[in-house]
C-alpha cells in the first residue's frame, strides 16, 4: 500500500462517515478558502480544555483532512485566551471525585479519552498553524506543540503550569519542547512553571512568529495558504519525514526514509503537474 492510500484510508477513518452532520458545541469550524479554521470555543472560561473538546477538534480535523478542497489548518481561540488549560471543574475535580471525566481517559494519553492520540493525528495531519491570541497553559499549550507553525499574538502569555498542578507534562510535550526550545530551557520552562510573554518565548525557539493581536490570525492565514498552495500528498510525506528522521542517529536509515517517498513522488500525479507547469510557465494546479 502506497503512502497516500495510506492517508486516505486513516482520514476517512478518522472523519467518519457523516462529517458534515456533526453539531459542535466547544467548538467552530470554518473554512477560508483553502484553509480551515478550528476555533476554541469557551470564550467565557478562557476555552478551558474538556475531553469533549479534544474529541470534536479530532473530528474536525479528520473532516479537514478528509476534504480535498482544504489544504491546510488553523486552530485558535475565541475571546482574550486561546486556552488556559484544562477546566479544573469539568476535569480534576471530577477525576478526584472518582468520576472520569470523559470517555476512558484514565485508558487515554494525557487525559483525553481512549483511542484520540492526538500527537499521531496532528503529526499526520495537513500543514497545522496555531494562532494563539491569549493565555495558552497546559494542554493549551502541549495540544499545539505538535503543529507545524506557531504564531502568538504580543499579548500571549505561554506556560506548562503541570509542576504548580502536582502533575507532569503529556502529549509528548517533553519531546517536542526540548526540540523547539532546547534541553536547559525547556526544563526551566517546565520546572519553574512560570508564564512567558509571547516575546520572551519567540527569542526561546517556542514560538514562530510574533504579531499584532489584531494581525494574529490573519498572519497565521497567510502561513497556512502558502501551505495549502502545495500538493497535499507531499506536504503530508514531509511530515512524515520532519516526524521521524530529528530523532534518528542511523543517517543511512533517514536517508531510505526519504528515498522510499521520493520514490512514490516520481512517479506521483502532483509531480507531472508541477513539471508540466514548470514548461508551460504557469502556475501549478493542485487541489
Amino acid at each position: 500500500m502506497t503512502a497516500l492510500e495510506n492517508v486516505r484510508i486513516n482520514d476517512r477513518q478518522r472523519a467518519g462517515p457523516e462529517v458534515q452532520d456533526v453539531d459542535y458545541e466547544q467548538i467552530r469550524y470554518e473554512t477560508d478558502g483553502a484553509v480551515a479554521v478550528l476555533t476554541l470555543s469557551r470564550p467565557e472560561r478562557l476555552n478551558a480544555w474538556t475531553p469533549r473538546m479534544s474529541e470534536e477538534q479530532a473530528h474536525a480535523l479528520g473532516r479537514a483532512n478528509a476534504d480535498p478542497a482544504i489544504g491546510a489548518v488553523v486552530v485558535t481561540g475565541e475571546g482574550r485566551g486561546f486556552c488556559a488549560g484544562a477546566d479544573m471543574d469539568a476535569t480534576f475535580q471530577s477525576r478526584i471525585d472518582g468520576v472520569d471525566p470523559g470517555a476512558d481517559t484514565q485508558g487515554g494519553f494525557g487525559g483525553l479519552p481512549a483511542g484520540l492520540d492526538w500527537v499521531q493525528l496532528a503529526r499526520e495531519s495537513k500543514p497545522l498553524v496555531a494562532a494563539v491570541n491569549g493565555a495558552s497553559v497546559g494542554i493549551g499549550l502541549t495540544m499545539i506543540l505538535p503543529f507545524d507553525v506557531i504564531v502568538a499574538s504580543q499579548k500571549a502569555r505561554l506556560g506548562m503550569g503541570f509542576i504548580k498542578m502536582g502533575l507532569v507534562p503529556e502529549l509528548a510535550s517533553t519531546r517536542f519542547l526540548v526540540q523547539r526550545m532546547g534541553f536547559g530551557r525547556a526544563s526551566e520552562m517546565c520546572l519553574s512553571g512560570r508564564l512567558y510573554p509571547a516575546d520572551e518565548a519567540h527569542a526561546a525557539g517556542l514560538v514562530d512568529h510574533v504579531a499584532a493581536p489584531e494581525d494574529t490570525l490573519p498572519r497565521a492565514l497567510e502561513i497556512a495558504r502558502s501551505m495549502a498552495a502545495n500538493p497535499d500528498l507531499q506536504l503530508r510525506m514531509t511530515k512524515e519525514l520532519l516526524t521521524a528522521n530529528p530523532c534518528d542517529t542511523d543517517l543511512k536509515a533517514i536517508q531510505e526514509r526519504e528515498s522510499a517517498l521520493l520514490r512514490e513522488c516520481w512517479k506521483s500525479a502532483e509531480h507531472a503537474e508541477a513539471v508540466a507547469a514548470f514548461r508551460e510557465k504557469r502556475d501549478p494546479k493542485f487541489r
